[in-house]
């Protein structure tokens, strides 16, 4: 079952279109995607990991940015923390969205790790107030998630739960020989359907989607 994904796209010109359209058309698992130049906005239909979307389209030499995913009321995030007093705490994210009764898909992305094998899970508390020790007890626990010699991994993986009943828990990642109090851990906070975000400027900071953009960069959040 696909979903729609909506995302923010720096492009200037046909040409920038040619490249984005050359890119995601050896993606594998889309349907379709739409362009508007004019809003800087790309629409996607499929079943590809927003990850590697985001990977196609920056290949081209340009930013993405999500600014929706799924049905309203279908999509969460978690941005994966290390609670080790790190320069650049942000080692990751999770994306998730619903696709149907008691089914998610889950865009694992990890980044600036050791080399190592990752487990992710769901877990039943969203206090992270000591990082993962206090995140209780697991909910679900997903696939390893293999980290190469560039701190990178990335993994999409599916799951018999919905995100209604995930919000306000959390996401944990642990590193097999590490201990829980050295895992990465977010909260799971829902996050926009497909046309539920148009801000340009976020209304908080009077910052452009782009200028946000870098910011979290400059945090380590690199997808």
């Amino acid at each position: 079952m696909s979903f729609e994904t909506v995302y923010n796209v720096d492009m200037t010109c046909e040409s920038c279109v040619d490249s984005v359209k050359k890119a995601l058309g050896e993606v594998p698992g889309l349907e379709r995607f739409d362009i508007d130049l004019n809003k800087k906005l790309v629409s996607v239909t499929g079943i590809a990991a927003p990850s590697t979307i985001i990977q196609a389209i920056q290949d081209t030499g340009r930013e993405a940015i999500i600014r929706g995913t799924g049905k309203p009321n279908s999509a969460a995030v978690a941005i994966l923390e290390t609670f080790r007093g790190e320069a650049e705490p942000v080692k990751g994210l999770a994306r998730m969205v619903s696709i149907g009764d008691n089914k998610l898909l889950v865009d694992i992305t990890l980044s600036g790790l050791p080399t190592g094998t990752y487990k992710p899970s769901f877990r039943a508390s969203g206090n992270i107030s000591k990082g993962a020790l206090t995140t209780g007890d697991s909910l679900f626990k997903f696939e390893d998630v293999k980290v190469d010699q560039t701190g990178s991994g990335q993994s999409f993986q599916s799951a018999p739960m919905n995100v209604a009943d995930l919000i306000g828990r959390s996401f944990v990642v642990v590193e097999e020989k590490q201990e829980l109090k050295d895992a990465l851990a977010g909260v799971i906070a829902r996050s926009a359907g497909v046309w539920e975000n148009d801000k340009q400027v976020c209304s908080c900071s009077g910052k452009t989607v782009w200028q946000e953009r870098q910011d979290a960069h400059a945090h380590g959040l690199k997808v």
